[in-house]
């Protein structure tokens, strides 16, 4: 286990931004761009079924011009596998997706669905794209994901998140101590454990701390942060809070 956590930076929200004018502008990858300057060690990006926020465009305009990884958020339906087949993204995160919700709401639902994940991850995983599952803290569904040949979990990090935003200390520790010890079970499966959803300065020194979490995926609230203190200083402090945890 590393003693380095990586950040990776998601960059939907500043799509969701410039769709809601229908122009250019603010544009995502030089928020990408701006985001690797920063310090950021990968560039992640959901392209939902509905194009809410990410085009295709900015898939194929990070691809050529970030030079960190880009982690490719994605649903597992056969357009989806056809334009990861075709771009070759260092990653492949395949997540749930619901076109009524307004984020990511729960994981992967892995256990149920094993032949047909199966599957669809083969030839991702031919192509030399990391395959990575979005799935909750729970045994059952890592166990799965070691069986339908992931190589990467991500553990839905949002309840804890929620809990500790509300102040209720005593869910946020009970779940906070399920991902330490869903992060040890995947990383003894052979999995490389990241984290993410709902994380802040205020939320995000517990989860560093976890040897076993190699990466965290942090999105929303840079991008939010940013409109009062820029995105370079902000992604500069999540770094920090980052490494001061995991020292």
């Amino acid at each position: 286990m590393s003693l380095n956590q990586r950040l990776g930076v998601n960059i939907d929200h500043v799509a969701t931004l410039r769709n809601a004018r229908g122009g250019a502008y603010p544009d995502p990858v030089r928020a990408a761009l701006l985001a690797e300057a920063a310090g950021a060690d990968g560039i992640t990006a959901h392209l939902r079924e509905d194009r809410r926020h990410i085009r295709d465009s900015d898939i194929e305009a990070l691809m050529e011009q970030i030079t960190t990884p880009l982690n490719f958020e994605m649903a597992a339906t056969a357009e989806m596998q056809a334009i990861a087949l075709g771009l070759k993204p260092h990653a492949v995160c395949l997540v749930p997706e619901k076109r009524e919700e307004r984020t990511t709401e729960g994981g992967l639902e892995v256990a149920g669905d094993e032949i047909r994940l199966k599957e669809f991850i083969s030839p991702l995983a031919d192509a030399g794209c990391r395959v990575s599952l979005f799935v909750a803290a729970d045994e059952r569904q890592l166990e799965a994901s070691f069986r339908v040949g992931a190589t990467i979990v991500e553990l839905h990090t949002g309840a804890y998140c929620n809990f500790h935003t509300e102040g209720n200390v005593l869910a946020a520790h009970a779940e906070l101590e399920r991902i330490k010890h869903c992060a040890t079970f995947a990383h003894n499966l052979g999995l490389e454990v990241h984290g993410g959803h709902g994380l802040t300065f205020d939320n995000v020194g517990p989860l560093a701390a976890l040897p076993e979490i190699a990466e965290l995926n942090i999105g929303h609230f840079l991008i939010g942060e940013s409109v009062f203190n820029g995105l370079e200083v902000v992604i500069s402090k999540m770094r920090k809070l980052m490494q001061d945890a995991r020292n």
